[in-house]
């Protein structure tokens, strides 16, 4: 049966986007390996370093920059990650400066927010 072994981010910065999903949210670093001018660079969940990874991936096929800049006109989330209080952790991400784009609402049986990664990508949160 096959399972998600990987999460793939295009990100437009990956010294910055390290800092934002490692230092700023809290995942947790599990490869950072040079492959030429980029990395393959991957992050856990807290606690679980055998889990899904987080791909911090390179935005540069030609397809991907206007995907992203579409989805963030647009309003939608590259991807969602769960947390255990939305509202908490939106206030912990707001005074370590992050832009909250939507503030959180309830959303039928979870409550929905959405931050700026600061490398192109609208994340939710939710809970």
């Amino acid at each position: 049966m096959p399972k998600v072994s990987y999460c793939s981010v295009f990100v437009d910065d990956q010294d910055r986007a390290l800092h934002f999903y490692r230092d700023v949210l809290g995942f947790e670093l599990k490869h950072d390996i040079p492959m030429g001018p980029h990395r393959w660079l991957t992050l856990t969940a807290p606690g679980d370093p055998d889990g899904t990874q987080l791909l911090l991936e390179p935005d540069e096929h030609p397809a991907v920059k206007p995907f992203k800049a579409a989805l963030v006109e647009d309003g939608i989330p590259a991807t969602a990650f769960g947390v255990d209080d939305v509202a908490a952790e939106v206030e912990r991400l707001a005074g370590a400066g992050v832009t909250v784009v939507q503030a959180p609402s309830p959303a039928g049986p979870v409550t929905i927010a959405v931050v700026d990664d600061t490398c192109g990508n609208l994340i939710q949160l939710f809970s």
